[in-house]
């Protein structure tokens, strides 16, 4: 498999997972915002923090 195979599926992969995550975002935080709005909060912060470790460790992976 070539090098520009590989990076497709991994930006695929990364897309496909960011998608996902940000359709299901607004009930999951609705959901965490029914306990307490700082769980709503953390649920914000975790997804961003995940999303600057993907990147950063893909970016890490390529190099």
């Amino acid at each position: 498999m070539s090098q520009n195979t590989r990076t497709l599926i991994g930006a695929t992969a990364v897309f496909v997972g960011l998608v996902a995550v940000a359709w299901f975002l607004p009930n999951i935080m609705q959901a965490a915002g029914a306990i307490s709005p700082w769980a709503a909060a953390a649920v914000v912060a975790v997804v961003l923090f995940g999303l600057f470790a993907v990147l950063w460790l893909r970016g890490r992976s390529t190099r």
